[in-house]
């Protein structure tokens, strides 16, 4: 019975992950190179993968700085309406992204609120890299304040009880004690912020349709030539954000062992 429930588990495991497998390297190994070599030609194809990989990199560090204060306050905070912050810290998880980029729209456009009052310093947020930055950071802020979250409430307590009692003051014990010990939720829900930053298109195409990011331009290129012209620009940032993935997991992983040491 028990070699029966674990063959069921290994075969249903096996499932899942060829779901998610299967498409990529239908794509990683199914793009023709001469196609690839085009993509990698086009300098529209470049700069829309290099104004993803930015905008997404800005929008993280912006998350990281508005974020982890909210973290920090959720988890070591008790007040009024904090169920209520946490609702709404999620929403845009749940909610269609057209809606969010509809929602950001109305307030960041030439007529919102936030638009018309950065317009007099000459900021505009609508088909500008601002617009790109405000959609990528308003869909992705969420999996960055939850992982430093759940990273603060899992520090023992006793850590911070004994930094106070040392003389430390509460913004020392969380520079010296509570970040360190968080570290790695942080940068976790950093790659996760940043990537599901670079794969948003709902918000960004309604806010900032130009200039174009790689999913606008996938998109573009798909509704306008179909899937041979598309498929490239596809294998090249999958290729990309797989790359980094490694090398920002392997980094991860260094500095958590370094600082175990």
């Amino acid at each position: 019975m028990k070699n029966f429930k674990l063959l069921l588990f290994i075969a249903l495991g096996l499932i899942g992950v060829s779901f998610l497998i299967i498409p990529i390297l239908s794509i990683l190994l199914g793009t023709p190179l001469a196609d690839i070599k085009t993509a990698i030609l086009s300098k529209e194809v470049v700069n829309s993968i290099i104004l993803t990989l930015f905008s997404g990199l800005i929008s993280t560090i912006i998350g990281i700085v508005i974020g982890i204060p909210i973290a920090y306050l959720i988890a070591f905070k008790d007040f009024k309406g904090k169920g209520l912050l946490e609702s709404i810290i999620d929403i845009p998880v749940m909610i269609p992204h057209t809606a969010a980029g509809i929602a950001l729209l109305s307030v960041f456009g030439t007529r919102g609120l936030l638009g018309n009052m950065f317009s007099v310093f000459g900021i505009k947020f609508v088909g500008t890299i601002g617009g790109i930055i405000i959609g990528m950071m308003f869909v992705s802020i969420t999996y960055l304040i939850n992982a430093s979250k759940e990273g603060f409430k899992s520090i023992d307590r006793k850590y911070i009880k004994a930094s106070m009692t040392l003389g430390a003051n509460e913004f020392g014990t969380f520079f010296h004690i509570i970040l360190p010990l968080s570290f790695k939720d942080i940068i976790s829900g950093s790659i996760m912020s940043w990537a599901r930053a670079i794969s948003e298109f709902g918000a960004i195409v309604i806010l900032a349709y130009h200039p174009m990011i790689a999913p606008v331009l996938i998109y573009e290129r798909f509704s306008t030539y179909g899937l041979k012209y598309s498929r490239p620009v596809v294998f090249l940032i999958i290729t990309i954000s797989l790359i980094i993935f490694i090398i920002l997991r392997l980094i991860s992983n260094k500095m958590k062992n370094f600082r175990d040491k």
